[in-house]
């Protein structure tokens, strides 16, 4: 990590239960509601408790575990007029957005939150959510191709006059869009983020995307993805954040998060697991080096439906946050975070862990290293 980046404390973003079923695909208790009400405390609450950012996810059809989903842009809207600071990602499919349209109403919402708007850019793993609507379903590459020439639009529409773009999925003729969005100091346009395993989906983050989100990793894995994404960032002369997904269980003994883990993972919905391993199967598996996202994921990974389990933010305060500043040390930018019991789990986040990781990196400030690496194995 360089000096200028390891010197910014790190960010914090929450998954925004809009979809039924909460985080872990389990029958486990879940304290967690999708309505807005309940949402909107959440935001609240999270922004109080030092979130910077909340990610609304995006599925469309009832599957795995969501029975009920709300739409991403429109609930990320009503959470950005309920609060102040906090900023919204809204995760959005080429395919199924154009991006010309996705940039108007980003200005718009934008403008209305005073420069709080973001988008991720997600490329697509549910092939009936295409077919089912009418949509081709690209082969895998092919869908990155496509997001490319999408995020390529969106930062042309947002930032040029009489923008012009001549690709193989969209063509834009001497168009703009006025107004331009909220005017940020130091923020050329909102933030573009952009998630994805495959070797595909690094460069292509590394050539156009703003942010790259992993799925939930070890030390080792997320180092790699770092490494490759930012050697494409560099032959384009660009950076590239980095933001890696985690679910938080903290307790006051190891013993007693590993024993929710466990309690977790034995009451799984089997049924909907093993859909959605048939589902996203061909996501990582089609690609030609296995590098795609579930590629490598076991049952276990798939019950929290973004590998969070892997990232191992389980344990104690003083654990958890340990860890969290060595994936820190390794390129992190922003930890996405999914919880149990939202409301509870989210407070007691910023009481009680957020503390610490400000002390730590802070040591890691004057020092060059956190004292102490706790479990951070």
């Amino acid at each position: 990590m360089s000096d200028a980046h390891r010197a910014e404390p790190l960010k914090f973003a929450y998954w925004v239960p809009n979809v039924s079923g909460g985080l872990v695909t389990s029958t486990i208790e879940q304290r967690t509601e999708f309505g807005f009400d309940y949402n909107k405390e959440l935001a609240v609450l999270a922004e109080r408790s030092g979130f910077d950012y909340a990610l609304s996810q995006v599925r469309y059809a009832s599957s795995y575990g969501a029975a009920q989903q709300h739409d991403p842009a429109a609930f990320s809207l009503g959470l950005l007029l309920a609060t102040e600071r906090l900023k919204l990602i809204v995760a959005a499919h080429p395919g199924l957005w154009h991006p010309a349209i996705l940039a108007k109403f980003g200005i718009t919402a934008d403008i209305l939150s005073q420069g709080r708007f973001a988008v991720n850019i997600v490329s697509g793993w549910f092939k009936d959510e295409f077919t089912g609507l009418g949509e081709p379903w690209l082969e895998h590459d092919e869908r990155y191709r496509r997001t490319e020439e999408f995020i390529r639009v969106l930062r042309g529409l947002w930032t040029q006059p009489n923008f012009d773009f001549g690709g193989d999925f969209y063509r834009i003729h001497d168009f703009s869009l006025r107004p331009q969005p909220h005017p940020v100091p130091g923020r050329p346009h909102p933030e573009i983020f952009q998630g994805g395993n495959s070797t595909a989906a690094r460069q292509v983050a590394g050539r156009v995307s703003d942010w790259y989100f992993s799925n939930g990793k070890d030390f080792d894995g997320f180092a790699e993805q770092v490494a490759d994404v930012r050697a494409v960032a560099a032959e384009h002369g660009r950076t590239v954040r980095f933001g890696l997904n985690g679910f938080l269980i903290a307790r006051d003994t190891e013993a007693q998060a590993r024993d929710v883990l466990r309690e977790i993972i034995d009451k799984a919905d089997v049924e909907a697991v093993e859909g959605f391993r048939a589902a996203v199967r061909q996501a990582g598996k089609s690609t030609s080096d296995g590098k795609g996202m579930w590629a490598d994921s076991e049952f276990a990974d798939l019950v929290q439906y973004n590998d969070g389990f892997r990232t191992g933010l389980i344990g104690t305060p003083e654990q958890i946050a340990h860890r969290i500043v060595e994936y820190k040390k390794r390129g992190a930018n922003l930890l996405l975070l999914g919880f149990l019991h939202y409301l509870d789990d989210v407070e007691h986040f910023g009481r009680h862990v957020l503390p610490i990781v400000r002390e730590l990196e802070a040591e890691l400030d004057r020092t060059g290293d956190p004292v102490g690496v706790g479990n951070a194995r």
